[in-house]
């Protein structure tokens, strides 16, 4: 400890006096950590005026000061520790000081983790993921609606607007979730955006440490968190290392030039992800896919700078530990620098061996996606270590299969195809398939308000081997224009707000469609809750024949077969072709409707039906 003393000594000296002014500390992050994590490293970011020129010492045993590191910008410090195996839970003060003299001190917690913290388990196939546009579901909390310093304030007549939803409403329809069948929430991002306009979204943060008051707060999300685990539901938090909000308070001083790409100044991304992967592909394009903006109001990191991405790294850690997180999703995944995000999905996943994340990778080439995931053996070397990704491949081809005419080459035989490219995943069965979400049209409104389809894309995303998620109100059919509008897409689920003539959690004013919709998705998220051959089972399909296309799951001697019929008439199907799994004469039970059936040698499935079977004989495969 007195070495530290004497070396920052050494560094404040060097100072001139003259320039020497009493520091103060306007921001630490992270604001406290925790004793006995895995990475002994431990990287505190301090922002206030000339806060640069001061020393730093600490007395605590099991924390050692390894050094601090200066940038450009005289308004930041960063302090690096090292946390002994064997440090316990407490406070210690950082004290800052010139010249010899204190000027100010950080009382700086260690807590105590959660027991089994390290071992959590995430997301996985046992699970149905729930999205939220949290602003657009439940309005728990009239009080946060607008809040002052905050210019962007309630209007629910905008459709880019705030419409009030928040963390308590989340917390008030955990019931009516639980009861649907849902194991995983997944909300869109709830950090600070202090914007003033279009905020409500979530995807321009301004500040990564703190919820946005208009949500609620740390505490309660944390609360929230806690009451979900009782009903038996994870959270996933929505993440993003790519881009922050222009008016995030780094951009209004930035901690080194090369902080943000393109040093601030704004050049859209071209967003050609083929480009990280393309061995054929220019510098010039793979610097404009990683290094460009989405939009002007959303600067791009630079996570090559190590102090940035050290802090990108622990700030995804420290949401993980204080919220008691079950996984994340990690938004525009390919366009954060991909050697940075090896290092944070391998951070992650040594801290926490059992958790689960998902990137987002939006290409519908099965290719491009997998290179992504853990344990993929790329051509050029590349390790990514994170277990999922969104399959938008297998939701292109569920579209495809559903909306096109029934040809040799269209409609099912896209999906059947599909399938086949799970060769290229080294974990197909941990990607999350979805029926929709808050970038896409409204999957009823896809399939031009067909409830036939509607059912038979529900029946494929809960049976299918992946990880199912849906978007909040689709079990309602709600509805969206078929063109991206992001605001009428992402609209109030209704009874979530006091006065709503129409309320899904109690079924008031829904539509006899309406209700069916909503009984068929918790027949199948429930089913999906409690099946095994659904969550673990294997895949078996076969080829699609005269507008039919069935597959069948199985595990431990039981089998879950699904037949999909397109047709607008009755389809007679020959089920000797299913013999090397299909018993002769097997009893079964119709899992839509309870009825019972005597599987002889052929089987009518009824005009643009979907049958879910269950063989009651327990059969070897």
């Amino acid at each position: 400890m007195k070495s530290t003393v004497v070396l920052f000594s050494l560094l404040v000296a060097s100072v001139p006096a003259a320039s020497v002014a009493a520091a103060s500390i306007d921001r630490l992050e992270p604001a406290f950590w925790w004793a006995g994590m895995k990475e002994p490293a431990l990287q505190l970011m301090v922002y206030g005026k000339g806060i640069q020129h001061s020393s730093v010492s600490l007395n605590y045993p099991g924390v050692s000061l390894q050094g601090v590191q200066k940038v450009a910008n005289p308004n930041y410090l960063f302090i690096d520790l090292k946390l002994a195996a064997d440090v316990k839970p407490g406070q210690f003060d950082l004290v800052f000081s010139q010249q010899g003299k204190e000027q100010s001190r950080y009382q700086y917690r260690l807590l105590a983790r959660r027991e089994g913290s390290a071992q959590r388990q995430g997301f996985s196939q046992k699970d149905s993921i729930y999205l939220i546009t949290p602003d657009r579901f439940v309005n728990g909390d009239l009080s946060n609606d607008s809040v002052a310093g905050l210019p962007d304030r309630l209007d629910r007549s905008n459709p880019g607007g705030r419409h009030g939803g928040d963390i308590a409403g989340m917390q008030q329809a955990l019931p009516y979730l639980q009861q649907l069948g849902i194991t995983q929430i997944w909300p869109q991002p709830l950090v600070e955006n202090n914007s003033a306009a279009y905020s409500y979204h979530g995807y321009g943060a301004t500040d990564l440490y703190n919820i946005d008051p208009r949500f609620g707060s740390n505490a309660s999300y944390q609360a929230f968190v806690a009451a979900a685990k009782k009903q038996g539901i994870g959270v996933i938090q929505d993440i993003v290392v790519n881009h922050i909000g222009v008016d995030h308070w780094w951009v209004k001083d930035l901690p080194t030039k090369d902080w943000l790409n393109y040093g601030g100044s704004f050049q859209p991304t071209n967003h050609a992800r083929t480009t990280v992967q393309d061995p054929y592909a220019s510098d010039a394009d793979k610097k404009a896919f990683v290094d460009g903006w989405f939009v002007d109001s959303m600067p791009d990191l630079n996570q090559r700078n190590p102090l940035l991405a050290t802090y990108l790294i622990q700030n995804s850690v420290w949401w993980v530990e204080y919220a008691d997180l079950s996984g994340i999703r990690e938004d525009t995944y390919p366009y954060a620098d991909k050697s940075f995000l090896t290092a944070w999905s391998k951070r992650l996943m040594t801290e926490y061996p059992n958790f689960n994340i998902v990137g987002e990778e939006w290409s519908a080439n099965p290719q491009v996606v997998s290179y992504w995931q853990r344990g993929k053996q790329n051509h050029d070397g590349y390790v990514s270590y994170t277990p999922s990704m969104m399959d938008f491949p297998l939701y292109y081809a569920l579209l495809g299969a559903l909306t096109a005419p029934e040809s040799w080459d269209a409609g099912w035989v896209k999906l059947y195809e599909a399938l086949a490219n799970d060769v290229l995943y080294p974990d197909p069965t941990n990607l999350v398939l979805f029926e929709g979400n808050h970038d896409t049209a409204r999957l009823f409104s896809l399939l031009n308000n067909d409830v036939d389809l509607y059912r038979m894309a529900l029946v494929y995303l809960f049976t299918s081997p992946r990880i199912p998620q849906l978007y909040y109100g689709t079990e309602i059919l709600a509805q969206s224009p078929k063109q991206r509008d992001d605001g009428l897409v992402r609209s109030d689920f209704p009874g979530g707000w006091k006065d709503d003539e129409v309320n899904a959690f109690t079924g008031k004013g829904l539509t006899a469609q309406q209700q069916q919709a909503q009984q068929l998705v918790k027949r199948l998220a429930n089913l999906r809750k409690h099946s095994k051959v659904l969550q673990q089972g294997r895949m078996k399909h076969f080829s699609p024949k005269e507008g039919v296309y069935s597959y069948v799951r199985y595990a431990d001697g039981q089998q879950i077969w699904v037949l999909l019929n397109k047709n607008n008439s009755a389809s007679q199907v020959d089920l000797s072709r299913y013999a090397e799994l299909m018993p002769a004469g097997a009893q079964a039970q119709d899992l839509l409707t309870g009825q019972q059936l005597q599987l002889g040698a052929e089987l009518l499935l009824p005009a643009r039906g979907s049958l879910l079977l269950q063989l009651s004989e327990p059969t070897a495969p």
